[in-house]
């Protein structure tokens, strides 16, 4: 399991090489979307992405499932906005391999200086193993390996290493970013969130309700940044968002990393219809399953203004980082929604820093 210690050697005695020093992750307040819009083709979503700051959006973070990647559109985020802080939530540490990871993230924090975070988590074993042929194994030795492996890289170091689960050999980057981008972890459980705080400068979750943030920012400790994807389905039509709902929460709850976190939540007891339903072929009853009121604390729904009080309860709650991700309602335009759910105007200037 990580430890403190690794922030500032390699574990060998009297700490004989030196990491490079950590960046500071971005400062409150900060309200996040999700990048690109669902159902919008990515080149059309110029005028929005460059409207964002001034809505009072101040992150943008992708995410990579079997559309766009998850780096391609903060390139494009990069020069269309210069104002916002973009992240991946996430780059797969199994789909890339360390120096293809590693110049990935230099080409988007070299157009972006200063505001780029790279997220990166295990994935899923459906996108690891059936739709890339990859074996998922010992996803925590992979994942405190590969943020020591970037620390390095992306500070300009040659990195000549046997890590557990890979080794490298003489990688060095051509141009290493300045500064180096901060480094994010996604994670479900006590032992990830521990190593996130401990090897990365933030830990992302997602499908939790606002009364969870406490327990995963006890694990976390006050100094690791925490990310959220938040889901939101902005109609008032309840129904329509819980049948939404249920679809996804019975698709997402049901792979074995969601169903543990559910379970340290405290949710084993209430979700084990699900899945059982689940496991047994049956989909539609194991989304019949699932309570109304899990449905109402996973998933935002109801009017934009409420919405936006929902996601500011994550905030009261310790959240430092909420990244909608706009689930739009049959026949609705993700693109639409992106004004009435900003967030309400500071009175300052926001800073964005990394």
């Amino acid at each position: 399991m990580g430890s403190p210690e690794r922030r500032t050697g390699r574990g060998v005695p009297g700490g004989a090489k030196r990491r490079p020093p950590r960046p500071v992750l971005g400062q409150p307040p900060r309200w996040g979307i999700t990048l690109p819009l669902h159902g919008t083709p990515l080149r059309a979503q110029r005028e929005i992405i460059a409207g964002l700051s001034d809505l009072g959006y101040t992150d943008a973070w992708s995410s990579e499932v079997n559309g766009a990647d998850a780096f391609t559109p903060l390139a494009l985020a990069a020069e269309w906005s210069a104002g916002l802080r973009l992240g991946t939530a996430i780059a797969g540490i199994y789909t890339r391999g360390p120096a293809l990871l590693a110049m990935n993230a230099a080409t988007v924090a070299e157009l972006a200086p200063g505001r780029f975070v790279l997220g990166i988590g295990t994935s899923s074993p459906v996108i690891v193993e059936q739709w890339n042929g990859i074996e998922l194994g010992r996803p925590y030795q992979r994942a405190r390996d590969m943020l020591r492996f970037l620390r390095d890289a992306l500070a300009g170091e040659t990195v000549s290493e046997e890590y557990e689960t890979f080794t490298v050999r003489g990688f060095r980057l051509d141009r290493a970013p300045a500064p180096p981008p901060g480094l994010a972890l996604a994670a479900l459980r006590p032992g990830m969130v521990r190593l996130a705080a401990a090897e990365a400068d933030g830990v992302i979750t997602n499908w939790l309700a606002p009364a969870d943030v406490p327990r995963v920012r006890a694990v976390a400790g006050p100094d690791c940044e925490l990310i959220a994807r938040i889901f939101v389905c902005p109609t008032p039509d309840a129904d329509v968002a819980r049948t939404i709902g249920r679809r996804m929460i019975a698709t997402y709850l049901t792979v074995p990393a969601y169903a543990a976190f559910h379970a340290w939540l405290g949710r084993g007891e209430i979700l084990k219809p699900m899945q059982d339903a689940w496991a047994a072929g049956d989909r539609k009853g194991a989304a019949a399953a699932i309570p109304d009121d899990v449905v109402d604390a996973l998933l935002v729904h109801g009017p934009p203004e409420a919405c936006r009080q929902r996601v500011a309860e994550y905030q009261a709650q310790g959240l430092d980082t909420p990244i909608i991700m706009i689930i739009p309602a049959p026949g609705a335009n993700p693109a639409d929604a992106v004004p009435p759910l900003a967030p309400p105007r500071h009175p300052y200037r926001l800073s964005v820093r990394v």
